[in-house]
């Protein structure tokens, strides 16, 4: 199971780090994702980390701002989000892959077998 955390409300150019704690799987053994999906849209890429110290991908909207990182002793992967902007506010969920292999389809949903429950980013302006 993957619990997503640390969504809340935060002003313009502010910052949040949302957190996904693994259980029941070693997180080692998976790449790893942050997606979001805003109201009425469809659910997008955010950020992979295909294992500890391994390649990274950004999203282009916001490369740059965010970061993902992960701690595999502790199963949690992170997502640190700076200069927060209001086309931001969305439900972020983590979500894991067996292939830890990067091709073009890492930005596809149904590359990701686990998902968690997400959490909700709301950024005013």
């Amino acid at each position: 199971q993957l619990q997503a955390s640390g969504g809340g409300l935060v002003q313009a150019g502010g910052s949040l780090r949302l957190s996904c704690a693994a259980s029941g799987r070693t997180l080692s053994t998976f790449a790893m994702a942050w997606f979001r999906q805003a109201s009425g849209k469809e659910r997008e890429f955010v950020a992979r980390s295909s294992w500890s110290d391994g390649p990274t991908f950004y999203a282009d909207s916001v490369k740059g701002r965010f970061t993902i990182s992960r701690d595999d002793a502790k199963n949690t992967l992170y997502l640190q989000m700076n200069s927060l902007k209001p086309e931001d506010t969305a439900v972020y969920y983590c979500a894991a892959d067996p292939r830890m292999y990067n091709s073009g389809s890492v930005v596809r949903p149904d590359r990701y077998d686990y998902w968690g429950q997400g959490t909700l980013v709301t950024v005013s302006s």
